[in-house]
């Protein structure tokens, strides 16, 4: 993993996003707001540069503890966030299979 990588937040009323710059380079994992104690994760993209560095992973592992301190449920539609979430059993507290 590309050492500790910081992620920041931007939320809106109906969605947001999370995000991570490692070494110039963007990679961000967007969610809309379904309910006050739903959101949807519907996109997560890592430039080519961060490939294999861990950093989807990170922003994934970011918005489960999110989800788990705000005291809502995460529905994994994007293909990245749903394999996580298959992947990590650990998870299963705060994310909601459809």
């Amino acid at each position: 993993m590309a050492g500790q990588i910081n992620i920041d937040k931007q939320e809106t009323e109906k969605g947001g996003r999370y995000t991570a710059v490692v070494s110039g380079h963007e990679a961000e994992m967007t969610f809309s707001r379904a309910s006050p104690h739903l959101i949807i994760i519907d996109h997560t993209a890592v430039p080519d540069a961060l490939r294999g560095q861990g950093v989807g992973q990170a922003l994934a592992l970011h918005a489960v503890e999110d989800a788990r301190a705000g005291g809502w449920k995460i529905i994994p539609l994007c293909p990245f966030m749903r394999a996580q979430s298959l992947r990590h059993a650990e998870w299963a507290d705060v994310i909601q299979q459809r």
